[in-house]
């Protein structure tokens, strides 16, 4: 006879865990960002303080928050989880290059718009819509915005509905972060990327809004493109520059 186990019901911690680790991914809660006291969390959560302090110690376990003596609990910055990331590691061996990583970033993000374009709710579509002002707001002001950037793209992710996507999609975060981070660094130093970027990042919303999956999967297809044919020819440059010096 088959062997059957009991099935175990979820834990609070862990449900706690998994909400603040989701926010974290998501940029709802940013880097630097202090969380709100053990006491509020309580109240919120409707558990008692050692439960939230439970979920809230797994978080420093894996890196993703750390405790400052007499100040509180802080999101950690993206260089600082890196060390709890085997699969981040490649990037300090330099072992990876941004065309590889972009490469990688085709087909996982082109199927997240395409899951995410037939998937998504009102309430991701609202998030969506949100972080797309927020990052537009950062190019106004003259900044990269780096982290709308890299939120928008994990909301791809988690709109998808897809758990598997998701976990990858996790495990691929900091890598994610630094990609975007360098992208933007190079494309910013032309000026006229800045309107096709957002451009781009428009119609893959509009695809996502609208539930038209080819679309979707057309409009970040597009982008992806456009980031790496970027990078390689300033990488190219680069070493043509360096032949002549030479």
């Amino acid at each position: 006879m088959v062997e059957l186990k009991p099935i175990k019901v979820k834990r609070a911690s862990d449900q706690i865990f998994e909400q603040l680790r989701d926010l974290i991914f998501r940029g709802e809660l940013k880097p630097g960002e202090q969380l709100v006291p053990e006491r509020e969390l309580a109240q919120a959560f409707g558990v008692s303080r050692p439960t939230v302090r439970e979920a809230l110690n797994r978080l420093v376990t894996v890196g993703l928050v750390e405790h400052r003596q007499g100040q509180g609990t802080f999101v950690r910055s993206h260089e600082a989880t890196r060390e709890h990331n085997p699969l981040a590691a490649i990037i300090d061996r330099q072992e990876t290059s941004l065309e590889d990583l972009l490469e990688v970033r085709m087909g996982l993000e082109a199927q997240s718009a395409l899951l995410a374009a037939a998937r998504a709710t009102p309430e991701d579509i609202q998030r969506l819509e949100e972080i797309l002002a927020a990052m537009e707001e950062e190019y106004v002001e003259g900044r990269l915005g780096i982290e709308e950037d890299v939120a928008f793209h994990m909301g791809l992710a988690y709109a998808t509905k897809n758990p598997v996507q998701v976990y990858i999609m996790r495990s691929f975060h900091d890598l994610l972060h630094f990609g975007i981070e360098e992208n933007l660094r190079h494309l910013w130093e032309d000026p006229a990327n800045l309107p096709i970027i957002q451009q781009q990042h428009r119609r893959i919303f509009q695809a996502i809004k609208d539930h038209d999956p080819e679309a979707a999967y057309e409009a970040m297809e597009t982008h992806i493109t456009f980031v790496l044919e970027y990078v390689r020819e300033h990488r190219l440059q680069a070493q043509a520059r360096l032949t002549q010096k030479a």
